[in-house]
């Protein structure tokens, strides 16, 4: 049985290591409007305890260094979703993220959902691999702006073929954020 699972999930790894990225861009949206966002914390699917809040640390930095937008500081998200009093802060309804942008002052929030992140095995191969998908939402309307998703890493052929381990997380990681923010700003 476990064998199985095992199995499944290589192939799942494997089939989205080779998906084309996925996303959706409001075609009515003037981007040029969005100065401030804060992103709240990402929802964890993947095994390990901390990575939900690894990969937002990443996404959070590299969206500030592309000096397109304005990124709330982690503890004054925080504190607005404190009083903001959400229910769920990794995905607030539509009235929440309204209230919430009353609150920080902000143009719009960042949701994610971390679906994998960390090694996956396969015989003697071992790879990294992440897996996230991001959404912006507009905080005056509370509609949804921009979705994407990047799914890195995972066990390529040749590493089946003679063993390896592929990339470490941390460059994996950074490319998938890398490329999710590129497609926000496409």
């Amino acid at each position: 049985m476990n064998l199985g699972k095992s199995l499944l999930t290589l192939v799942l790894v494997c089939f989205m290591g080779c998906a084309a990225p996925t996303r959706y861009h409001d075609p009515n949206m003037d981007f040029g409007s969005i100065q401030s966002v804060a992103v709240l914390p990402f929802q964890n699917l993947a095994t390990q305890k901390e990575a939900g809040e690894r990969v937002r640390d990443v996404f959070m930095n590299m969206l500030l260094s592309t000096e397109g937008v304005y990124v709330l500081p982690p503890g004054e998200v925080a504190r607005g979703v404190s009083r903001a009093q959400l229910s769920e802060p990794t995905a607030p309804s539509v009235e929440e993220v309204q209230k919430l942008g009353n609150i920080l002052t902000v143009d719009a929030v960042v949701t994610g959902v971390l679906r994998e992140y960390g090694e996956v095995r396969s015989g003697t191969a071992s790879s990294s691999v992440i897996s996230l998908s991001l959404k912006m939402i507009e905080t005056k309307t509370g509609k949804v702006i921009w979705t994407a998703s990047s799914t890195k890493g995972g066990i390529s052929t040749t590493d089946r073929l003679f063993g390896g381990g592929g990339q470490p997380m941390n460059p994996i990681t950074e490319e998938a954020v890398s490329e999710l923010i590129h497609q926000l700003f496409r």
